[in-house]
């Protein structure tokens, strides 16, 4: 038999950063990913040599009633496709999980000072790993034209709304 859930540990919690939950306007916001007082210092020894880090974390914001299991257009945007539960990269999926690439700024003990993540204060951490270039996708990556549409403003600096 399959298990069908699992349970993690929260590993870290965001600490600063963006105060509110939004679409656009990601940019050029510094946080603090927070690691956890029961896990040993030597857990991060060597990170600080790395220029970013790949967070999957937790959408705490959403709630089990969010979830949408079916094909909608992203952004409630009718000019976009319909598209299934598991191409949106947002909080209604099953598990409410998102990962991001920040990048490190420093380290001053349990704290990961980054920029660049696109969780709000206060989001559980799960993981968190140092990024290594062999490990990011190999090859040409592909897309349809609406996620640049859509996602034309992400990274845009947050001081700028």
């Amino acid at each position: 038999m399959t298990a069908q859930s699992i349970e993690v540990p929260i590993v870290a919690t965001v600490v600063g950063g963006h105060l509110k939950v939004g679409d656009d306007f990601q940019g050029g916001v510094e946080s603090i990913i927070r690691l956890r007082p029961d896990y040993p210092l030597d857990t991060l020894q060597g990170i600080e040599e790395f220029s970013h880090l790949q967070v999957t974390w937790y959408f705490s914001e959403g709630s089990p009633s969010d979830v949408a299991l079916h094909a909608r257009s992203p952004r409630n945007t009718p000019e976009w496709p319909a598209t299934g539960t598991f191409v949106h990269r947002n909080h209604r999926r099953p598990a409410r999980i998102a990962t991001s690439f920040p990048r490190l700024l420093g380290v001053d003990g349990r704290d990961l000072h980054v920029t660049d993540l696109d969780a709000v204060d206060g989001t559980p951490i799960i993981d968190f790993v140092a990024v290594f270039k062999e490990m990011l996708p190999r090859g040409p990556v592909t897309q349809p034209s609406w996620p640049t549409e859509m996602l034309h403003d992400y990274w845009r600096d947050a001081r700028e709304r």
